[in-house]
């Protein structure tokens, strides 16, 4: 039987933010075939760091491993929106520097993944939550051009939540940041979608929208 496991944060642990809704994980279910099994490990507020610890919690019959981190990375690093520079040069240099640490925890991360051997996907982080300003916006960016340069080469599947989740509606009332049961429902398929087709398989890069 296959067994679809879910990593990293509230992206997939979502059910406090849909108060009276189904939960990602629910409507994974749901979307699957009734040959297939879905288990949660992501955990809210987790990061990049965290999901090797969750990996030590992989069901030994799992097949399918699809990674949803690095937003609270990305949260995390918004300090650099208040530095002071004298140009341009001088923010994105700070910017450059904050990517490679970032880059250096997401690379080991998915190396962490690679290992078990089994066929994954990752998520990009979605940029279109409801009052994002110009300035983390753009930081954004950076961090989501590292996510795909990493899965790329990994030659992992991509599941890009920026363009999954592009409405207001996609969004918690709850919290903004965080999936609505709308959001997550489009999210659930998409992975259902994937774990279904499994393109990974065959080593081939592939995004899913």
């Amino acid at each position: 039987m296959p067994h679809l496991v879910l990593l990293g944060d509230s992206i997939f642990d979502n059910a406090s933010y849909v108060p009276g809704r189904p939960p990602v994980i629910e409507q994974l279910r749901r979307a699957l075939s009734t040959d297939w099994r879905a288990t949660l490990l992501a955990v809210d507020g987790h990061v990049i760091a965290d999901v090797p610890r969750q990996l030590e919690r992989l069901p030994e019959d799992a097949t399918h491993l699809a990674v949803s981190v690095g937003g609270n990375d990305a949260l995390g690093s918004s300090w650099i929106l208040g530095q002071p520079v004298n140009s341009v040069a001088g923010g994105l240099t700070l910017l450059q520097e904050v990517r490679l640490g970032f880059r250096e925890k997401y690379a080991a991360m998915l190396g962490a993944v690679l290992a078990t051997g089994r066929h994954a996907a990752v998520c990009t982080v979605y940029d279109r939550v409801p009052g994002l300003e110009p300035a983390e916006l753009a930081a954004l960016s950076g961090f989501n051009e590292v996510i795909l340069h990493e899965a790329f080469a990994a030659r992992l599947a991509v599941v890009d939540l920026r363009l999954i989740c592009n409405h207001a509606s996609d969004f918690s009332h709850v919290s903004p940041i965080e999936p609505s049961a709308a959001g997550g429902l489009k999210i659930s398929r998409v992975i259902a979608e994937w774990a279904a087709m499994h393109d990974v398989a065959a080593g081939r890069s592939v995004i899913y929208t």
